[in-house]
């Protein structure tokens, strides 16, 4: 997801050196990514009027020149300008993004849309339904990115168990709350769909409305990154929902609540490591690894835990997935990746550097990734297979899934 933010580059640089250019509730209804239902009725976007739409010249969009959007359309895609009004007064993204979104994530600049249409990619692997990208600009010089992407994620194959984790389950991610099966962070954010609209088969993840902007996981002024983020986090919704408008499901997601702060980095707790009682960084490591910070909290999809040095760098990173669709895009891993791992309830495999177990618990399967993303002082990727027992015995306990006894290969 390839995306940029020069504005927010410009305004950090001296502190952070940041926003490099780099890679983009009624009661009844939004179901859970594994879940049957549709989306909640009411709530929902900011969507804006025909009529207001028109009068807005700052905002109304148009197809830029006959040539380019010959050329677009032959490709799915559409391209507009604020700066003109258009014939119709659709809004960016599929007719999803309301006046608020988009002023939120751009003021009031000239932003351009490459829109792909929304579609069931049976062509290739089968799993992309549609991209939009909007860029924003000064004069003629892009200042902001933002790329949404309609997705099934793949467990059958593999494709999404290593580089959608690393953007999309971050420790710098919380959870969109009740209602909302999604994550947030002020680069990155997703929303499942409802099944109940997308369908889902096996070994198949939940279908996601992506959002990104900037480069996935850069820390950078906490004010910038909860603005950044609750703009972010409006689009999303606005999104999600003019999807399953074009899907043409019925109802809608609710607006998201407010956000908990951002997580920071913390000193490491040895004796109970990622705030999971029972959990003991081995004393080998203790002290390369004194920095540790938490994501997600414990009310999401996922809970993510990173440990690092002094550089706000991670070196493990260590997930725990409860939600039953979204584990399913680690079946490859956890039988095909690797070494065997037996367990109590489950199965996993382990390559040294990575390892995925599989458990089956009372609210469905969840799966426990330990990663080792740098080489420790002794230069070598021993982490995994030093914290995986430990990690999934004291996780399991922590959710009501235990007791989890591993067998490593090696034992």
């Amino acid at each position: 997801m390839p995306v940029g933010d020069a504005e927010n580059t410009k305004t950090t640089e001296n502190a952070e050196n940041a926003e490099n250019a780099g890679s983009a509730e009624s009661s009844e209804g939004v179901a859970s990514p594994d879940g049957t239902g549709e989306a909640r009725a009411g709530g929902g976007g900011d969507r804006p009027s025909f009529v207001r739409r028109l009068l807005r010249s700052r905002t109304a969009r148009a197809v830029t020149a006959a040539g380019l959007a010959g050329a677009l359309l032959g490709a799915g895609a559409v391209a507009w300008r604020t700066d003109t009004l258009p014939l119709l007064g659709s809004a960016p993204c599929w007719d999803s993004l309301g006046d608020s979104s988009v002023s939120g994530l751009f003021g009031d600049r000239r932003i351009e849309v490459d829109e792909q249409s929304l579609r069931n990619g049976r062509q290739g692997d089968g799993l992309s339904y549609g991209q939009c990208r909007v860029t924003s600009f000064k004069d003629d010089r892009a200042l902001r990115q933002v790329t949404v992407n309609v997705h099934q994620l793949d467990g059958l194959r593999g494709t999404d168990s290593r580089r959608w984790p690393q953007e999309f389950l971050a420790a710098g991610m919380v959870s969109l709350g009740e209602g909302l099966p999604g994550m947030v962070s002020a680069s990155r954010g997703w929303l499942a769909l409802p099944q109940g609209c997308t369908g889902r088969g096996d070994f198949s993840g939940p279908t996601v409305v992506e959002i990104g902007m900037g480069r996935a996981g850069l820390d950078f002024s906490s004010d910038l990154a909860t603005e950044d983020r609750d703009a972010l986090t409006d689009a999303l919704v606005d999104a999600a929902n003019g999807v399953i408008r074009s899907f043409g499901c019925s109802g809608s997601y609710p607006s998201p609540r407010t956000l908990p702060s951002v997580d920071t980095w913390q000193d490491t707790d040895a004796a109970a490591l990622c705030g999971t009682k029972g959990f003991a960084l081995p004393a080998a490591y203790r002290k390369e690894l004194p920095r540790t910070r938490i994501g997600a909290g414990d009310d999401g999809p996922a809970r993510i835990c990173e440990v690092g040095g002094d550089y706000r760098e991670p070196v493990v990173r260590m997930t725990t997935v409860v939600d039953p669709a979204l584990a399913e895009i680690f079946s490859w891993d956890s039988l095909r990746s690797g070494a065997s791992v037996k367990g109590t309830t489950g199965y996993g495999r382990t390559t040294g550097g990575r390892a995925v177990y599989r458990a089956s618990c009372q609210t469905g399967p969840v799966v426990f990734v330990v990663e080792q993303l740098r080489q420790t002082g002794k230069g070598g990727f021993t982490l995994t297979d030093d914290l995986l027992p430990g990690y999934v015995a004291a996780e399991a306990e922590r959710i009501g899934c235990g007791p989890q006894k591993l067998t490593l290969p090696s034992a």
